[in-house]
């Protein structure tokens, strides 16, 4: 008899643990349905929030990239300003070494040559003007 009360009480204790177990996975079961239809339900809002979160980042991320460009922009643009000086400086200073005039140099010349022609266009005239009028009519007339 003794085994048979181990025996029962082994199969009440099983039947406990079997109500529980089904009891649990019942629960669990119901929950996976709940959150499943809280999900369906709520999905689209959520999903909703999430796009204009993602878009609000986007545009922030955006606008920083775009800062960074034009630093990156001015930076270069200095760059090539001092390259375009040193090259510059470097022709200059070759050309200064095989003689070649520069632009001011040839102004000045310039300036010269229109003073000059002024000058000599007035000694021109004035010695005209001198000149007796007999003797051209003389050397004309041969």
């Amino acid at each position: 008899m003794a085994n048979k009360r181990k025996g029962l009480a082994r199969t009440t204790s099983e039947s406990k643990l079997a109500a529980t177990v089904r009891d649990s996975a019942q629960q669990i079961w119901l929950a996976g349905l709940g959150a499943f239809s809280t999900a369906q339900v709520r999905g689209n809002r959520v999903f909703e929030a999430l796009a204009r979160e993602g878009a609000q980042i986007q545009s922030l991320a955006q606008k920083a990239v775009e800062a960074r460009i034009r630093v990156a922009a001015d930076k270069a643009e200095a760059t090539r300003r001092k390259l375009e000086k040193v090259v510059e400086d470097s022709v200059a200073r070759a050309l200064k070494r095989f003689g070649v005039p520069t632009g001011k140099n040839i102004d000045a010349l310039s300036k010269r040559i229109v003073a000059l022609t002024a000058l000599i266009d007035k000694k021109t005239a004035a010695a005209s003007r001198r000149r007796p009028a007999t003797k051209r009519a003389a050397t004309r007339r041969r």
